[in-house]
């Protein structure tokens, strides 16, 4: 390690006890990169930053605290680790050791953080960071065709870039939309008109709807995390808290409103397991295609794990108690106890959001995963998640409606179709960012797509549910059948086995994928 790395990380924890932090992160390193004659200032001017604001948005990334005078004593939070481990690894494969600009570079390539969201407001490409740096470092001038270009004034011409065209500013770019979910948006008419018009069979219904539902959550998923990038990490964690589920949880009010309890009961277990086994696993042999090892936050894993646990438990005594009372005068009894039990698990839900975006929120990043392209305008995301939350109303409408007769023409049960086709369906837009981005190198946050939604179907989900029925007359408790509750168990298990190391590799996601299709045989003979 050079002197001026040795440097940066002295820096960097100075800069830790002076704002009162217990943990040195990944904006305390890049504090002390900022420091008067460090490597980040003229990058930072290069590509169209004041060092200044981005120094006021890194400090105000965690709560301020007092100064403190032992900082040196002070432990690396696991992005700050990951930071430097891949600056150690740039510094190897150049042939060098380790200095302050390979940690400049890792820092601004960071896929979570303040920086991340400042360079993603901005507009600018982790390839624009390079080249910048790759420049300053040869002593060059800015980059033309990535140089930041004042606004045009009345009677100034448009930027334009080398190839001629107007240069369009970062602000106003549009972020591609996939084309499949353009595709498959025409299912959205589609199903309407063979349910509301042609009264079509129920299964093509059921299949358009199902098709139809995938593209809407995939929208409503891209709004919510625009919207977390404009509104701050507490802010955009709760967005993301929220509305994380939205697919699933609109497609399981409308079953229950219908009376399809056991259904929703189903669904509630199925979305766990098909997050805990089927896209843990997928993330985890997507990642570990090219490489030996992965390595990843164990402190998520391991509250993660420890909150499935606690739903195991929450599940597990309603039905332990209509096992002892099986009468039906015991049914009030059983409604009674999974409302308080719903109750327990918000409270706990509340608590870890507390406990992840406020107290402890260093520890896990508390970041949402990379947008392509530029953040959208507010009022755009909401009105697509405005939009996007009444098409999947109505198709969850066809959907459920379609349901009975579906079940009895293709000889599916409603414990299969919960367990395992209703939450891909809900959950797939989730299910496949979590691939995607495990599969790019990213496990950290492919893992925190899969553990944060299991955690919040069971802590945040199921309870609404109960409550819901409350007010649509339809009871709702937590009494589920004892294959879904060992099935849940036995998924908490293995998971746990498989995470609470924090290293996995890819022949571990085939074990979760083959606990998953256990499951879903014994769901499909049950």
């Amino acid at each position: 390690m050079s002197q001026g790395a040795e440097q940066v990380l002295a820096r960097a924890r100075e800069e830790a006890g002076r704002l009162g932090h217990d943990s040195i992160g990944a904006e305390h390193i890049l504090l002390a990169l900022l420091r008067p004659g460090g490597a980040a200032e003229p990058v930072l001017h290069r590509l169209g930053l004041e060092p200044e604001q981005v120094r006021a948005r890194l400090e105000a990334a965690g709560r301020r605290g007092r100064p403190r005078g032992g900082a040196e004593e002070l432990a690396h939070t696991s992005h700050a680790r990951r930071l430097i481990e891949a600056a150690s690894r740039q510094a190897r494969e150049a042939g060098a050791e380790l200095m302050a600009e390979h940690l400049l570079l890792a820092a601004l390539q960071e896929p979570r953080g303040s920086m991340a969201r400042i360079l993603g407001e901005a507009g600018i490409s982790p390839d624009r960071v390079r080249a910048e740096i790759a420049d300053a470092q040869r002593g060059g001038k800015p980059s033309r065709r990535q140089a930041p270009e004042p606004a045009p004034g009345k009677n100034e011409p448009a930027p334009v870039a080398q190839t001629g065209h107007p240069k369009i500013p970062p602000h106003l770019q549009r972020s591609r939309t996939p084309r499949w979910r353009l595709v498959l948006l025409l299912a959205v008419p589609a199903s309407m008109l063979l349910g509301y018009v042609l009264h079509a069979p129920a299964v093509w219904i059921f299949v358009t709807a199902c098709v139809g539902v995938l593209p809407l959550a995939g929208f409503m998923g891209e709004a919510t995390e625009h919207l977390a990038h404009r509104t701050g990490p507490t802010v955009g964690g709760l967005l993301n808290a929220t509305f994380g589920n939205a697919a699933e949880l609109i497609i399981a009010l409308v079953a229950l409103r219908a009376g399809l309890v056991d259904l929703v009961k189903a669904s509630i277990t199925g979305s766990i397991l098909g997050n805990l086994l089927l896209i843990m696993g997928l993330a985890i042999v997507a990642g570990g295609l090219n490489r030996a090892e992965l390595r990843f936050n164990r402190i998520n894993a391991g509250m993660s794990a420890g909150m499935l646990a606690l739903s195991v438990v929450a599940l597990g005594f309603p039905a332990l108690y209509h096992a002892v009372h099986p009468e039906a005068a015991a049914r009030a009894t059983e409604l009674h106890m999974s409302e308080a039990v719903a109750l327990i698990l918000i409270l706990t839900y509340g608590c870890s959001l507390l406990f992840t975006l406020r107290t402890h929120r260093r520890l896990f990043g508390g970041e949402a995963h990379p947008l392509d392209g530029p953040v959208s305008n507010p009022r755009k995301a909401m009105l697509i998640l405005a939009v996007a939350t009444v098409g999947v109303a109505i198709e969850s409408e066809l959907l459920v409606h379609a349901t009975t007769e579906v079940t009895e023409e293709l000889g599916l049960t409603p414990i299969f179709l919960g367990l395992i086709v209703i939450p891909i369906i809900g959950n797939a837009a989730e299910h496949s960012a979590a691939v995607v981005l495990s599969w790019k190198g990213q496990i950290d946050l492919g893992l925190q797509i899969a553990l944060g939604s299991s955690t919040q179907i069971a802590l945040l989900v199921a309870p609404i549910l109960v409550f819901a029925g409350v007010l649509m007359g339809q009871p709702m408790d937590l009494v589920f059948q004892p294959f879904e509750v060992l099935a849940l168990a036995m998924a908490t298990g293995v998971t746990a086995i498989i995470t609470l190391d924090g290293e996995s590799h890819w022949f571990e996601g085939v074990q979760l994928l083959a606990v998953y299709l256990m499951v879903a045989v014994g769901a499909f003979f049950l």
